[in-house]
């Protein structure tokens, strides 16, 4: 991942090199998921032999981490010089929800495991804590409330894959799915024993996207963030003096 110039040494080399190995396993867990990913299936789609692969990448492993930090660089590391912390986070948050549309697969990694600290996931550790350094929090505030924004993206982008991948072994897309499913849905949920979400459902609020509710989420979590930075600083202040 840090192109270091050490590397595993086996087998003959067929003129590849890591960012070509790396970009053929991105596109090929893009088009079919990580499930169809393998040494094998990346081999045949750059056209080679399956052994010639591990004089570039160890084995799957490595490669999916290599494939997490390579797509972490899509994603923009705010600074909040300028703008702010709060609107940084904004920043990332959206950031990162795109790349998650952009490539699914990266959800089944994003996530609290045992993840190399590739590059570009070692400078997007550093932007985040310096988007919320010298706010008044302690250091390990200043890690929760990064890993707070970045977990309410991936629980979103996480709802987000689950629902496209059910619709999808099902057969039928999300909309198609609601649409097949409301009549029935409706005979069973009678409005006099669930009069709440009768009213929720009937102002159409289940037939927006499973990921809708981003921005509020989103501005709620911010704004939990901002009253603890808020009274951080006022237990900081100096008592007013007395008259």
């Amino acid at each position: 991942m840090w192109r270091t110039g050490e590397g595993p040494t086996r087998g003959p080399k067929q003129g590849l090199t890591v960012d070509r190995v790396v970009h053929a396993a991105i596109e090929l867990a893009d088009a079919d998921g990580l499930d169809a990913l393998s040494m094998r299936a990346v081999a045949e789609r750059l056209g080679v032999g399956t052994m010639s692969l591990y004089t570039y990448v160890p084995g799957k492993a490595e490669l999916l981490h290599v494939m997490f930090d390579t797509v972490l660089g899509e994603s923009a590391l705010p600074d909040p010089t300028g703008i702010g912390w709060r609107a940084a986070l904004e920043q990332r948050a959206r950031s990162d929800r795109e790349l998650a549309r952009r490539h699914p697969w990266v959800v089944r990694l994003w996530g609290p495991g045992l993840l190399l600290m590739g590059p570009r996931l070692t400078a997007r550790a550093e932007a985040g804590l310096r988007t919320v350094a010298d706010l008044g929090l302690s250091d390990a505030e200043m890690a929760h409330v990064v890993d707070l924004v970045d977990g309410y993206v991936r629980g979103v982008a996480q709802v987000t894959v689950d629902v496209g991948r059910d619709t999808l072994a099902g057969g039928a897309g999300y909309d198609d799915w609601w649409a097949e499913s409301t009549p029935y849905l409706e005979q069973l949920i009678r409005p006099t024993r669930f009069p709440t979400l009768t009213r929720v459902w009937e102002a159409g609020v289940y037939d927006q996207a499973p990921d809708a509710g981003f921005e509020l989420g989103l501005r709620l979590v911010l704004d939990g963030i901002e009253n603890l930075i808020r009274s951080r600083r006022s237990a900081a202040a100096p008592p007013a003096p007395q008259e």
